[in-house]
């Protein structure tokens, strides 16, 4: 059984990585399953690519398409020509993809217009906000999928609602958690932990970057005010993505306590993370992993993809009003913010499950599953 996998950009390198060890490990153990990785390089700076193949043991991809660039429906095109002619020469029997970005989308309809099966992992999840590109990528990737690797229950209950039938779903858990707990070891601090006298609970660690939060002058600068006076005159580090930089420096927003540091490699943003006093973000991924170390998390956005992470873990969905992050900080520096837990399945085991799925779905017809 040979596997296309695709990965395009930064949130799908942590998904991927786990699924390729456990398919080399099968495949050492004389099972039949092979894989063939498919980079589209709709992330093409090393920092959100390069690094992260580095830093997580992921092989060089077979082939990178070099489809990064241009406008969401420009990227899209040149990564489903591009995409088309893989398949062509490279005829796989399952093309794997992963998450919600434009190359999820992009692969799955170029594979099953040429009849080769898709199969979505983090299947089901919804925000609810079609602003939100992701949003779209997620519910067209999965209304056209042949096979559901699940996060949650409520996933589940998503794709159930939406006519997917339960011979489909496999609810696997989650293959970020797969990554961080394989590297939670290999964590490090950055080089500027010293630089900037960082000492462990002693900071808050922040990311912002949709639009709602980083377009309107306004809404950014009250949301920087706020941590500027609410953090009781702790750092907070924010790793900047280049358009939030070029939005600051166009607004001419400057910062005293809120220090801006260019993006991080895996192991070193998630040190940060793991001995934050706190995150504040507007990312949905980044609420799973605080969510599994046990940090408190303010999510900057008005609906999330993943409920459990405020129902079970440790993250608080505030919406964008700079008055409720003033009244989360005030909890958090008062030391009553929830303690929270870990959702099913999220133990590491996550791909070794999506693996043993594959290679059963993969049985002749008549060969009974066990």
């Amino acid at each position: 059984m040979l596997v296309t996998i695709i990965a395009g950009a930064r949130p799908n390198f942590m998904k991927i990585a786990p699924i390729i060890e456990a398919i080399q490990l099968a495949s050492q153990e004389g099972r039949d399953i092979s894989y063939r990785l498919v980079h589209t390089g709709q992330h093409y700076d090393k920092k959100m690519s390069g690094d992260f193949f580095e830093q997580l043991g992921i092989p060089e991809p077979d082939v990178n398409l070099e489809a990064g660039g241009g406008t969401q429906a420009e990227q899209t095109a040149a990564i489903m020509v591009r995409f088309e002619k893989e398949l062509v020469s490279q005829r796989p029997d399952l093309v794997i993809v992963v998450g919600d970005v434009t190359s999820t989308m992009a692969c799955a309809i170029t594979a099953q217009k040429l009849s080769v099966p898709v199969a979505h992992v983090e299947a089901g999840i919804r925000s609810g906000d079609w602003s939100m590109p992701e949003e779209i990528n997620r519910m067209v990737t999965d209304s056209i999928s042949n096979y559901f690797f699940t996060t949650s229950e409520v996933a589940n209950q998503n794709l159930l609602n939406a006519g997917v039938g339960l011979d489909r779903i496999f609810f696997v858990g989650n293959t970020m958690i797969d990554t961080l707990l394989k590297q939670q070891p290999n964590f490090r601090a950055p080089q500027f932990w010293d630089e900037l006298g960082l000492k462990k609970k002693e900071y808050l660690v922040m990311t912002l970057h949709r639009p709602s939060n980083v377009d309107d002058p306004e809404q950014l600068a009250r949301l920087l005010n706020v941590l500027e006076e609410g953090t009781e005159q702790l750092p907070v580090i924010f790793p900047v993505h280049p358009r939030t930089r070029n939005n600051m420096q166009k607004f001419g927003i400057s910062t005293n306590y809120v220090k801006g540091v260019e993006p991080l490699g895996y192991l070193e943003f998630n040190y940060l993370v793991q001995h934050a006093k706190g995150v504040i973000t507007d990312s949905g991924g980044i609420t799973e992993e605080t969510t599994v170390m046990g940090v408190p998390c303010m999510t900057l956005r008005t609906s999330t993809e993943r409920p459990e992470t405020c129902t079970i873990g440790t993250n608080e969905l505030l919406g964008t009003d700079s008055e409720a992050l003033r009244k989360a900080l005030q909890v958090l520096f008062a030391g009553e913010w929830k303690e929270g837990g870990i959702p099913d399945l999220w133990d590491g085991k996550t791909a070794s499950r999506i693996v043993q799925a594959l290679l059963q779905l993969h049985q002749p017809q008549d060969v009974a599953l066990v």
